[in-house]
C-alpha cells in the first residue's frame, strides 16, 4: 500500500512538472505570436528616408495598419530629395525621393545601378495664390483663370515679366492690394537640395531655351541669367515645400508659392478650409514621379506593394497623390473639389528634364 502511494505521488509529481513545462511553452508561444502580430501581422521593420511631402502619408494610422497587414513596420525620416545621396545610405533600407532624377543619384551613391525601383504615385507642381494676386496676374496676361479657384500659369509671359524685373506695382490693378509689392516672383525651394525647386528650374529652362531641353553648355549659358533672377529675388530658400505651404494656408507667406498638387488635394480631401486659395497649373511642367529605391533586401517588396495594393493606393489618393495609371481613382476621389483641381491636367504640357549633371549645373548657377 505504501509502495502504491509512493508511486502515485511520483506519477503526480512527474505529471505536474510536464504540465508546467507545457504551460510555460504555451505562454512563450503566445508571447512570440503576439509580438509578431502586434498592430497587425507586421514581422519586418524597415527604415527609410523620404521627401517631407510624404511624411503625413506614412504617419497616417490607416497607412500604418495597412502596411502592418502586409508584414511591414515602416520608420521614416525626411530629407530634401536632392540631398539624399549625401546621407549615409547604409543606415537605411530604402530611399523615397520625389522624382526619378535624384533616385538615379541615390542608386549611383549606393552602387545599386539597375535596382528594382518603383514609382507608386506622382504629383504635378502647382502655384498657389490668393484670390487678389491671381486676379492681378490674370488681368495682366501672366495667367488664365478657368474658374473662381483654378487656372493656368502662362509660363512664357511670366518668364518675360521675371526677365524684365517687373514689380507688382507695375501690374494693372495691384494698387488696391497693399500686400502686393516688390518684384513679382514665385516662391520656390532650394533647387540644389529640393526636388520641387530643381524641377521648377527644369520646366522654366525648357521654356527659356526656346521650348527645348537644355542639353549643352550653350543652353546653360542661354538660360542661366534668367534662372538666376528667378532664384536670387526670393531671398532665403526653404529646404522643402512644407514650410512655405503651411505659411500660406495660415495666411502668411508670399503671394505666389510653388507646391505639389498633392499638398493642395490632401488639404481639400481632409476638409480643411482653403480660404480664397487659387490653384494655378503651369502650362509647361514636369511631373514628379515619387520613386522608391530599395537599398537592401528587407524593403525590396515595399515599393511594389505601395504601387499595387488597393488599400494603399486609395490611401495615397486620400493624401492627394495620383497613383500610377490611376486617373479614374484620383478623379473620383477629388470630384467634390474639382473647382480647385485640374483633374485631367487639361492644357498642361509635360516636358522632359535635362540630365542630372546639367540640371544640377543649372541649379548651382541659379543660386550663384
Amino acid at each position: 500500500m505504501w509502495a502504491s502511494a509512493s508511486r502515485l505521488r511520483r506519477v503526480r509529481r512527474i505529471f505536474g512538472i510536464a504540465l508546467a513545462v507545457l504551460l510555460i511553452g504555451g505562454v512563450i508561444a503566445v508571447m512570440l505570436i503576439g509580438g509578431e502580430n502586434q498592430g497587425g501581422t507586421a514581422t519586418k521593420t524597415v527604415r527609410g528616408v523620404i521627401g517631407s511631402e510624404k511624411a503625413e502619408f506614412f504617419e497616417d494610422p490607416d497607412v500604418v495598419k495597412a502596411l502592418a497587414a502586409k508584414g511591414f513596420t515602416v520608420r521614416t525620416e525626411t530629407s530634401g530629395s536632392w540631398a539624399m545621396d549625401r546621407l549615409p545610405l547604409k543606415e537605411y533600407d530604402f530611399a523615397f525621393p520625389s522624382s526619378s532624377e535624384p533616385a538615379v543619384e541615390i542608386e549611383a551613391k549606393a552602387h545599386l545601378q539597375g535596382a528594382q525601383t518603383a514609382k507608386p504615385f506622382y504629383s504635378p507642381l502647382v502655384v498657389v495664390a490668393r484670390a487678389d494676386a491671381a486676379k492681378v496676374v490674370a488681368d495682366n496676361g501672366l495667367a488664365k483663370l478657368t474658374g473662381r479657384n483654378t487656372g493656368t500659369l502662362l509660363m512664357g509671359p511670366y518668364l518675360k515679366a521675371a526677365g524684365e524685373d517687373r514689380t507688382w506695382q507695375q501690374l494693372q490693378g495691384s494698387a488696391a492690394h497693399a500686400e502686393l509689392t516688390g518684384t513679382v516672383f514665385i516662391k520656390a525651394t532650394d533647387p540644389t537640395s529640393s526636388n520641387s525647386g530643381a524641377l521648377f528650374l527644369a520646366a522654366t529652362s525648357h521654356v527659356a531655351n526656346n521650348g527645348t531641353v537644355v542639353s549643352d553648355d550653350a543652353g546653360i549659358e542661354r538660360t542661366a541669367p534668367l534662372l538666376r533672377k528667378l532664384i536670387s529675388v526670393q531671398g532665403s530658400l526653404a529646404p522643402s515645400t512644407d514650410g512655405p505651404f503651411r505659411a500660406f494656408i495660415s495666411g502668411a507667406g508670399d503671394p505666389l508659392i510653388l507646391v505639389y498638387e498633392s499638398q493642395v488635394a490632401s488639404m481639400l480631401l481632409q476638409k480643411h478650409d482653403p480660404g480664397d486659395m487659387v490653384v494655378l497649373y503651369p502650362d509647361t511642367t514636369v511631373n514628379t514621379e515619387h520613386t522608391f529605391v530599395p537599398l537592401g533586401e528587407k524593403a525590396r517588396e515595399l515599393g511594389a506593394l505601395l504601387a499595387t495594393d488597393p488599400t494603399l493606393r486609395a490611401l495615397a489618393v486620400r493624401h492627394g497623390f495620383r497613383p500610377r495609371d490611376g486617373l479614374a481613382e484620383f478623379t473620383k476621389a477629388t470630384e467634390p473639389h474639382s473647382a480647385y483641381l485640374n483633374q485631367k491636367l487639361t492644357g498642361i504640357r509635360q516636358v522632359n528634364t535635362p540630365t542630372v549633371k546639367i540640371l544640377m549645373t543649372l541649379a548651382q548657377r541659379a543660386k550663384g
